[in-house]
């Protein structure tokens, strides 16, 4: 669940380190709807069985498919500034695809807020660093430094 902060306070949340989201399950189905809509059907996404014969030994979702998900991860961890009438996503000034998410694996997501600054009235641009976290690995799928503008009346 987002939480609320005061436009006055931001300060204090520079540095904050957000609670790791749920964890999700990475599908086949899911995989394949995402292949489906880039048009990237390679097959160590969609084939099971000539992917066990990869080193991957089985099949794994696209690292563009694991960085979308932060979308939705953010609806857990994000802090939203009271008055909020629009968000933006500005992009990344690093993503780095470290390990590969194997279908069945389960990710979740912790951030930790880098920066937040008032570049105009009412415009706050957010620097977030993102890792994405596989149940049991011993490296990230993701790290990530995010940049969003929160609008506020």
């Amino acid at each position: 669940m987002p939480q609320m902060i005061n436009k006055t306070e931001i300060e204090q949340y520079v540095g904050h380190v957000c609670e790791p989201t749920s964890w999700f399950e990475v599908t086949q189905e899911q995989v394949n709807e995402f292949a489906d809509c880039t048009l990237d059907r390679q097959f160590i996404h969609i084939d099971p069985v000539a992917a066990a014969n990869t080193p991957f030994g089985g099949t794994i979702a696209h690292g563009f498919l694991t960085l979308s998900m932060l979308s939705y991860f953010s609806q857990s961890y994000n802090l939203l500034i009271e008055g909020i009438y629009m968000g933006v996503n500005k992009g990344f000034d690093k993503v780095r695809f470290v390990a590969p998410v194997r279908v069945g694996s389960k990710i979740r997501c912790h951030a930790t807020i880098l920066g937040i600054t008032e570049k105009r009235p009412g415009q706050f641009d957010f620097k977030v660093e993102i890792t994405v976290e596989i149940e049991g690995g011993d490296k990230p799928a993701l790290v990530a430094e995010w940049l969003s503008v929160q609008m506020v009346h």
